[in-house]
């Protein structure tokens, strides 16, 4: 690529593209952060100044428009229940949902936001959540992912640490709703199926400088590792 040809390439970014939002590898963009800095100041207490230009500068990204990605749900299974029987489960959940058992001849997928499908001795229910304790004026309490963790997975089932927790797992929504049906009869107590996060709900948190919580979004398309490699001296 020629000078002109970077130069016309960051005008055309700079004119059209007023945003950009990671959507997936926030751990290894900040990995590449640390690196920068820890090199950048190891060449400083060389007495060196840093261009801007080094390897250690640049971070190899791939852009997408935000109207060609698709987020998929990201649903959880769970390999116990917490010492508690599945009667005692679909009883504590009354509390915060409205609960109904699904047709068995019924795609059991949530059909809306505010929906979840909980699989629970082989059977599907519908689990919608009471509309008083949505806080809509929180973009994260507001989200599903977080009001299944709030109202469910953490007082119901114990679970207060989604990444440590070893009794829970997180299945992505593009493996299908028969994964979590095969993980039931494998080594899971249950399982729960998530509405997809809308693409506008990631950009509003980000925009008020909130993090989104763990385990909320499976992104699609990904792209295969290794296609091309940068090598930093």
């Amino acid at each position: 690529m020629t000078a002109d040809e970077s130069s016309s390439i960051e005008k055309l970014f700079a004119e059209r593209v007023p945003e950009m939002y990671i959507a997936d590898g926030h751990h290894r963009t900040a990995a590449s952060h640390r690196v920068y800095q820890l090199r950048k100041e190891a060449l400083e207490k060389q007495g060196k100044s840093v261009t801007g230009e080094e390897d250690f500068c640049f971070m190899m990204a791939l852009l997408f428009p935000s109207s060609q990605l698709k987020i998929w749900d990201y649903n959880r299974v769970l390999r116990d229940l917490n010492g508690k029987s599945p009667e005692r489960v679909l009883f504590e959940l009354l509390e915060n949902f409205i609960v109904t058992r699904l047709d068995d001849q019924r795609d059991p997928r949530p059909k809306s936001k505010g929906h979840f499908s909980l699989l629970l001795d082989g059977i599907w229910y519908d689990l919608a959540i009471k509309q008083h304790l949505v806080d809509n004026s929180n973009p994260i309490k507001s989200l599903d992912v977080e009001i299944l963790t709030n109202y469910c997975l953490t007082p119901i089932f114990g679970v207060k640490d989604l990444r440590n927790d070893e009794r829970i797992d997180f299945v992505g929504g593009i493996r299908g709703i028969g994964e979590l049906e095969t993980r039931c009869k494998r080594d899971c107590k249950a399982a729960i199926a998530c509405y997809p996060i809308h693409i506008k709900d990631v950009m509003r948190i980000a925009d008020a400088g909130m993090i989104m919580p763990p385990k909320s979004t499976w992104f699609e398309p990904k792209p295969r590792s290794g296609g091309i490699v940068r090598i930093m001296n």
